[in-house]
């Protein structure tokens, strides 16, 4: 059994910052691909960055020079720091793993089988 625990979420002000935290837990180790999702009310969830065993990292348009993800192999944890924040960066926010992951299908929601719980991001303006 595979378990994914978010933490770190909260609200912030248009260009501020926020850091998000994923513990993976279980039948899991550091060779998993692991990736952050995001969904916005009435959204489809979408992929936000996703990073390999080896620190290979895709990040969708968007968030890019903003946003920065982490892995720590020895603690089975990655991290999401989010910078220059915007309102349109405002979802609920869940942690994604799995065995193997493809650079190219890395932000599909599809590519993942293992999911957190979500932690809700609010930016207001």
């Amino acid at each position: 059994q595979v378990r994914l625990v978010e933490s770190g979420g909260g609200s912030a002000q248009s260009g501020g910052s926020l850091r998000l935290s994923c513990a993976a837990l279980g039948y899991i180790d550091n060779t998993y691909c692991m990736a952050w999702f995001r969904q916005a009310p009435g959204k489809e969830r979408e992929g936000v960055a996703a990073i390999k065993r080896d620190g290979g990292t895709r990040y969708t348009d968007s968030v890019k020079g903003r946003f920065t993800i982490s892995r720590d192999n020895a603690k089975n944890t990655i991290d999401l720091q989010m910078n220059s924040l915007k309102p349109e960066d405002t979802a609920v926010y869940y942690c994604a793993a799995e065995a193997v992951c493809h650079d190219e299908y890395m932000l599909y929601r599809s590519s993942w089988g293992y999911w957190g719980q979500g932690t809700q991001v609010t930016v207001s303006s």
